[in-house]
Order: C-alpha cells, then sequence, then structure tokens
C-alpha cells in the first residue's frame, strides 16, 4: 500500500468511525467508561445537611460565613488501545481481515475517547510489544494511529498476551481504560497478568475472529497455513468428522477463553468479522453502564 492509498484509507476510516462515534457511541462511551474519581469544582455556601468536613476553612474565615466545596465527577480519561497485529489478524475470508476491523473498531474507540476529552495511545503488540505511542489528545494524533495500523509490519508473527498487558502495567502509573484487541489466539497463558493488570487498570477484552475459525466449508482437499509458525498442511474438508472436531476444538477454546476472562474480572465481547461491530460494542457499552 503506497502513500496515497494509505492517505485515502485513513480518510475512509476516518469518516466512518467518526460518524459513528459522534451519532451512537457518544452517550453511551460517557455513562459506560467512568473517570478517576471526584474532584473539586467549586464552592458555595453551606446549606443545612451539608457534610461539615467538606467546609472550606480558608474561603468561610474570609466571607465568615460557612462555605462547602463542591466535588463532581473528573470525567477525563486516560485511554489505551492494545492492539494484536501478529500474523494470524491478516486471516479473513469475508469482505475483510481480522486486522481491518480491529483497525476500524480501534479508530471508532479512539473519536469516542476524544470527543469526550480523553487522551488515547496505543500498545502494538506480538509475542513482544512492537511500538509503543503514548497517550495524547486530538484529531491529528489518531489519524497518526489510523495511519500507523494500516501500515504497521510487525518484527515478529506470533502472539503473546501477556506481555502486552505486563507492559501496560509498568509503563502507566495512573489508572486508565484499556481496550484489549486480539484474536487470542494464544499458545501461553495470560491469566496472571491480566489480573494483575486489571486490578490497576480497567480492562475490557475485545475477540475479533473470522467465522472459518468456528465452521469449516465442505469444500473437498484445503491447504491451510499457520500464519504465526510458518506451518503448511492440506486438510479434507469433506470429511464430517473433522469438521465436527474443528467446531468443538474452537468451542472448547472459547469456553476455556471466557473463564479465563471471568476469573480476570474482565469484561469482554466476541465479534466475527462478517458481523456488525457497532451493535457488539453497543452491547458492551450497556453491559457496563
Amino acid at each position: 500500500m503506497d502513500t496515497s492509498e494509505i492517505l485515502k484509507k485513513v480518510r475512509q476510516i476516518e469518516i466512518k468511525t467518526r460518524g459513528l462515534s459522534q451519532n451512537i457511541f457518544a452517550g453511551q462511551y460517557h455513562t459506560a467508561f467512568k473517570g478517576r474519581g471526584m474532584a473539586f469544582s467549586e464552592v458555595r455556601e453551606y446549606q443545612y445537611g451539608d457534610d461539615v468536613r467538606d467546609i472550606d476553612w480558608n474561603v468561610t474565615a474570609r466571607f465568615h460565613h460557612p462555605y462547602v466545596k463542591v466535588f463532581e465527577e473528573e470525567r477525563e480519561l486516560t485511554v489505551m488501545l492494545l492492539v494484536d497485529v501478529s500474523g494470524s489478524l491478516d486471516f479473513g475470508t469475508v469482505n475483510q481481515t481480522k486486522r481491518d476491523m480491529a483497525t476500524e473498531i480501534a479508530a471508532t474507540l479512539a473519536f469516542s475517547a476524544i470527543q469526550n476529552n480523553d487522551k488515547i495511545g496505543v500498545v502494538f503488540f506480538t509475542d513482544k510489544v512492537e511500538k509503543y505511542i503514548p497517550p495524547k489528545k486530538g484529531r491529528k494524533h489518531i489519524l497518526y494511529i489510523i495511519r500507523e495500523m494500516l501500515h504497521f509490519k510487525p518484527e515478529s508473527t506470533r502472539t503473546d498476551v501477556g506481555q502486552a498487558v505486563e507492559f501496560l502495567t509498568r509503563v502507566m502509573k495512573r489508572r486508565c481504560t484499556a481496550f484489549l484487541l486480539s484474536d487470542f489466539f494464544v499458545r501461553d497463558s495470560f491469566e496472571d497478568a491480566l489480573t494483575i493488570c486489571n486490578r490497576k487498570h480497567d480492562v475490557v477484552a475485545i475477540q475479533i475472529y473470522d467465522r472459518r475459525a468456528k465452521e469449516l466449508p465442505n469444500v473437498g482437499l484445503m491447504k491451510v497455513y499457520d500464519a504465526e509458525t510458518g506451518h503448511e498442511m492440506v486438510i479434507d474438508t469433506s470429511s464430517r468428522r473433522l469438521r465436527q472436531a474443528h467446531t468443538a476444538y474452537w468451542l472448547r477454546r472459547q469456553s476455556e477463553l471466557r473463564q479465563v476472562f471471568s476469573k480476570c474480572r474482565v469484561d469482554h465481547v466476541s465479534i466475527a468479522t462478517h458481523e456488525d461491530y457497532v451493535k457488539m460494542l453497543l452491547m458492551l457499552f450497556k453491559m457496563r453502564a
């Protein structure tokens, strides 16, 4: 993809995802993701029933009348996108690859964040942290993030979610909301690292998958390629037993993944590349509201 094609694609994604964040997600995002706590807003005259611990003694002494501090929810967040850029994300059989969908979802979340005046940062990861973009505000920053998602070339093809969440735990000193976008085709356990990370931060997992990971079509002999290991093999999809075993393996993996998220107390959603991710994200937001 040359520079002009990248810029055209960035513009297309911006038009689509900014519209979604403005028209659909604005209120839902605001409700679903809370700020760090209560921040000082103003002072006002003491009223019967106010907590005496909120009295501002300096202002009270100045005006010879009791005044109290008023606090409101501190809305500004730091939002981090942890984006899996391993080889398996380049797979897709319907309309788009998993990487394409991850880019759109990440862009939608980013535009929702800046509408709420939040900072947004990114960690690209494989089985290591490939690139870290520190959180900042503004449309220009988001367009830079989208451009990086479109043409970033990772050094590795494998996946290690644990490395990404451990990095987030180390690098982010203050509490943040982190969206973990991956297909979660992993070989190593990340439960301990995710548990520790979610104690410090608010982690939300978004699984992106292709429907062929769940169901194989009956098309006879098929060459399959593992983009992470480079392993190739030919399978006979006309075998009902093979197709059933494939689906059973998928269901078992999904059950194990849900158990991990449940133990770690991490909200999560699974989205297939042929599904409407808008609908699925709204379901996630409403679940957290």
